[in-house]
């Protein structure tokens, strides 16, 4: 049998006519790889990732403004101080003196009310203000009476009635004090103080990172870096990296936008239940204003605080129209006085002062409050992908601009240290006890590293279990609605 040689197809055997570069000079030797170069040169790599977004990671929030405790329980329950004084919405039944209770002055509670007979009140309406004299009411009255649950009746100091003669109209009742003849006995019946208790339950959130033996060795050209401070050449740093990132920006945007499992809710597994975040809390039991443009707006927040707590200092976290609203109308409060040129008299009479209209902090009546821009809002990949695309005037349903948060701290007994502390209205409660911490869990299995598994692979796991305490939401206000 015959001997023979066969030369390979790729062999470069065929010299050529001219000195010049030739792709069918060189041997190619990236032509087995999944991308070839696009070029025969060799490029000049630039082996650091960019970092084109900055710093991607949006929490810190609940860092700024709240506290952490642990819990060892399934639920925390708080309870709240009602109003000292007593103040309702009521209906005038008649221009005899009739009222029937609505609810108390903050729109909460049934048609019982805590008026007694004797006491002295004044009725206000969209016409007048008059003082009375309660002479009877449902929980006093005889057995024959004709009052019905929430009803009471007065008689005005002046005049022969109350001046209202549309039965229904609405009017406001608080009271003032009372008046009893010489020689009576005291009162029929006591007023307890009310009781106000909310609860909310921790929520589970997980995560997972996965990387196979044979990638966990393999070394990248790129050099990574990112916000857990990972960097090196071995790409699972990277994606590891940014699951615990994201993960933890998760523990916190949980906290936020979370809400309870409805009556009427689609899901019907019976263990999914929810959490009441932040915006769920104050939409529920505090206040809800649309974007300040002008001062008047900006007034009628204060009123409304007077109204509640009255702390002082207020932190306003802001997305960047709304904080571009209030540098404006913060910037119009100094245009100049008439025949005297501009007036730097808030900035220490420095006009260079005068041009940085970022305005941080500022003090109206007896309030002070501290703007900062809410990266959250801002974020095209969470709540500023939605901000965005509201029109003007818009009130959708959920839309958030900003909120304002107070910065006052509520007295409490801490059961671990065994005294009273002072924290803030807002604290992320996580689940703890003496053998398990679960505020921020992280683990590794597999057989990559540490073996634990016979699983060709390493995965990262990620847990928390926590809610967010939101007390006193009556002092905390969500900027909702586009102007």
């Amino acid at each position: 049998m015959a001997f023979g040689i066969t030369a390979g197809n790729n062999l470069n055997l065929v010299p050529t006519a001219s000195k010049q570069t030739l792709s069918s000079s060189y041997l190619d030797f990236t032509a087995q790889a999944t991308a070839g170069w696009a070029q025969q040169y060799l490029p000049d790599l630039m082996e650091k990732e960019a970092e084109v977004f900055g710093n991607r990671t949006v929490s810190g929030f609940l860092a700024q403004v709240g506290a952490e405790e642990a819990m060892a329980s399934d639920q925390v329950v708080w309870s709240e101080q009602g109003r000292l004084h007593l103040a309702y919405i009521c209906t005038h039944t008649a221009t005899d003196g009739t009222f029937t209770t609505v609810s108390d002055i903050d729109g909460r509670g049934g048609t019982d009310s805590a008026i007694r007979k004797g006491d002295m009140i004044v009725v206000s309406d969209a016409d007048q203000t008059v003082k009375g004299y309660v002479t009877d009411t449902y929980n006093e009255q005889a057995s024959t009476g004709s009052l019905t649950a929430g009803q009471f009746t007065a008689e005005a100091y002046v005049g022969s009635s109350f001046g209202v003669a549309t039965t229904g109209s609405a009017c406001r009742v608080f009271v003032f004090g009372s008046e009893y003849k010489k020689g009576t006995t005291g009162r029929e019946s006591v007023n307890a103080p009310s009781f106000q208790s909310y609860s909310n339950q921790p929520i589970i959130l997980k995560d997972k990172y996965e990387v196979s033996g044979s990638d966990a060795s393999a070394v990248g050209w790129v050099e990574v870096s990112g916000e857990e401070g990972q960097n090196g050449y071995l790409w699972y740093l990277k994606a590891s990296g940014d699951t615990k990132a994201r993960f933890t920006d998760y523990c916190e945007m949980a906290l936020i936008e979370a809400e309870k499992k409805g009556s009427t809710t689609d899901i019907v597994d019976a263990n999914i239940k929810g959490t009441e975040g932040l915006f769920a809390a104050v939409s529920d039991r505090g206040n809800i204003a649309s974007q300040i443009a002008s001062m008047d707006d900006f007034d009628d927040i204060l009123r409304e605080f007077d109204k509640q707590g009255s702390i002082e200092e207020n932190m306003m976290f802001l997305d960047r129209d709304q904080a571009l609203l209030i540098d404006d109308m913060l910037a119009a409060q100094n245009g100049g006085n008439a025949g005297a040129g501009s007036a730097y008299g808030v900035f220490d009479n420095d006009a260079d002062m005068a041009l940085n209209l970022g305005f941080s902090g500022f003090r109206r009546g007896s309030y002070d409050f501290y703007k900062t821009d809410w990266k959250y809002l801002n974020d095209v990949a969470t709540r500023g992908s939605i901000n965005d695309v509201a029109a003007a005037g818009s009130t959708r349903l959920g839309d958030v601009y900003g909120c304002i948060v107070p910065a006052g701290v509520s007295t409490v007994y801490d059961q671990n240290l065994g005294k009273n502390l002072k924290r803030p209205f807002l604290h992320v409660r996580y689940r703890a006890s003496q053998t398990e911490n679960r505020k921020y869990k992280t683990w590794t299995t597999g057989s990559v590293g540490a073996v634990t598994s016979d699983l060709d692979a390493m995965e990262m796991h990620f847990l928390s279990e926590r809610c967010l305490v939101v007390q006193g939401a009556n002092n905390f206000m969500l900027i909702k609605g586009k102007s």
